[in-house]
């Protein structure tokens, strides 16, 4: 069995007992014996020890080691074997990752713990490995709160600028789906079905950011100060297409603000937009067939299907009417 002890002694020259000493600390063996028994001895011959975890080089004092009653004391009190290289280095067959973390926790009793759920409980496994009972416990009692936070799995961006738009928008690589919602963009009244078609908007939003999370981005705009219910769809950065939801209708009184709720449409370009998932950069083929009319290029503005369709019955009135005469 090795011994491992603190005395300073002065290391020989292995070519001659007359040579001055090496500089360099290393481990020294000699022999003791009591009653003819004799058995090898360790001692050092600096405060310093240097120790290999796992590839991880670390140079710390004994008295660090031994401050705490763990494995580590028993190490290098002599109550345990220790394996040295050809430099001196003691070999410890561990992961290194986090033996900084278990050394400050001994020079000071306390340490940081880290954010991470995974690195925390990789660290609790190396403080139960070398007997370091208060590392472990605090580890256990950061897991156990982290179980009782629950972590959001879905996120919208709810921005605060258009500064930060654009940001979130060119900075990602996912797809993005906006809503810009602000109920107080009108000049007049809205008609019976608008506010219920509002809250339809806003449910579907909410439905499709829960299922399709983690693959687009989805961001809320409630401070726009042109539009009142409008989809925006962003592919590599670019918008690829739009869904209008109000228009203006005319009645024989006043003008109306009437939201819409073209769900069609809507499931139609998100499904478009998914086609730019996993997609190194920009595909101008690809933006020319998902885009919506006016969407790319600068085309004229969105409008609602109902105003498409008096536009479209109108044009046929006047053919008719030619036809006749």
């Amino acid at each position: 069995m090795l011994i491992l002890t603190s005395d300073k002694i002065e290391l020989p020259s292995p070519s001659s007992s007359s040579s001055s000493t090496t500089s360099t600390p290393a481990l020294v063996v000699s022999t003791s014996g009591m009653s003819g028994d004799h058995r090898p001895v360790i001692r050092y011959p600096s405060e310093y020890v240097k120790l290999n975890i796992g590839g991880s080089l670390h140079y710390t004092t004994i008295s660090t080691l031994r401050k705490h009653d763990t494995m580590l004391r028993a190490m290098f009190s002599g109550r345990m074997d220790v394996h040295t290289d050809t430099e001196g280095w003691i070999l410890i067959d561990r992961c290194g990752k986090h033996f900084g973390t278990i050394l400050n926790f001994l020079r000071d009793g306390s340490v940081a713990l880290p954010e991470s759920t995974k690195e925390i409980t990789e660290l609790l496994a190396e403080a139960k490995y070398y007997c370091i009972n208060e590392l472990a416990e605090s580890c256990e009692q950061a897991l156990l709160r982290k179980e009782r936070e629950a972590e959001p799995i879905c996120r919208v961006a709810l921005i605060t600028s258009q500064r930060e738009e654009q940001l979130l928008i060119s900075s990602t690589t996912k797809p993005v789906v906006k809503l810009l919602i602000n109920r107080h963009n009108n000049k007049y009244s809205y008609t019976s079905t608008s506010d219920d078609n509002l809250l339809k908007n806003i449910e579907l939003f909410d439905k499709m950011s829960l299922r399709f999370n983690g693959r687009v981005l989805f961001i809320k705009d409630v401070i726009g100060s042109i539009e009142i219910c409008c989809w925006t769809f962003y592919g590599h950065g670019r918008k690829v297409g739009e869904v209008c939801c109000h228009s203006i209708v005319y009645t024989t009184d006043k003008k109306h603000t009437k939201v819409e709720f073209p769900e069609a449409r809507i499931y139609e370009e998100t499904l478009n937009i998914l086609l730019y998932e996993h997609r190194n950069g920009p595909d101008q083929e690809l933006m020319q067939a998902t885009s919506s009319r006016g969407a790319v290029g600068g085309g004229p503005p969105c409008t609602s299907d109902e105003e498409e369709g008096e536009r479209t019955g109108l044009a046929r009135l006047r053919t008719n009417k030619q036809n006749t005469n």
